[in-house]
């Protein structure tokens, strides 16, 4: 089904290159710096398995926003309990499935986006936490969300 407007190419672009820009800054952390950290910061394998895992989440989210009526709960997570629990493994779980994820998830939601139209940017949830989240803001989100993250990444794997 291709819509009569698709989502702007610019959007989707951009949405593909802050994927790009990721994976390349994380696939830079050479391995004896993966879990190197600011004191309170994640060090470049927490930020990475954090990423994987917002990804996985927006991967259900964006669906529900295309998919569902309007109005569908969009849960959020708490990033920082997910992070401490040892059982995900944030702090010692080697990174190339997480990196996997990312790139697999991103691919399919890209493939979701160029199927959309400018119109669809209005569809919306509600997010358990801040309210009405429309699709325009869900591309927001996760477009700038890797690029903060991968300057993160730079700044962790830096350290000495």
């Amino acid at each position: 089904m291709t819509p009569d407007r698709p989502l702007a190419p610019v959007l989707v672009g951009a949405y593909e290159d802050a994927t790009a820009v990721f994976l390349h800054a994380a696939r830079a952390v050479h391995e004896d710096r993966l879990d190197r950290h600011a004191p309170g910061e994640w060090s470049a394998r927490q930020i990475i398995h954090h990423v994987a895992d917002a990804e996985a989440q927006s991967y259900v989210r964006l669906r529900r926003l295309v998919a569902e009526p309007a109005g569908a709960t969009i849960e959020a997570f708490d990033e920082a309990a997910w992070a401490d629990s040892a059982a995900l493994g944030y702090r010692d779980e080697p990174v190339a499935s997480a990196l996997a994820l990312i790139a697999a998830v991103r691919a399919r939601s890209a493939a979701v986006l160029r199927r959309l139209s400018d119109d669809d940017l209005a569809r919306y949830g509600e997010h358990s936490e801040s309210g009405r989240y429309t699709l325009a803001r869900w591309l927001e989100v996760y477009t700038s969300h890797p690029r903060e993250h991968a300057q993160q990444l730079e700044a962790a794997a830096s350290r000495d």
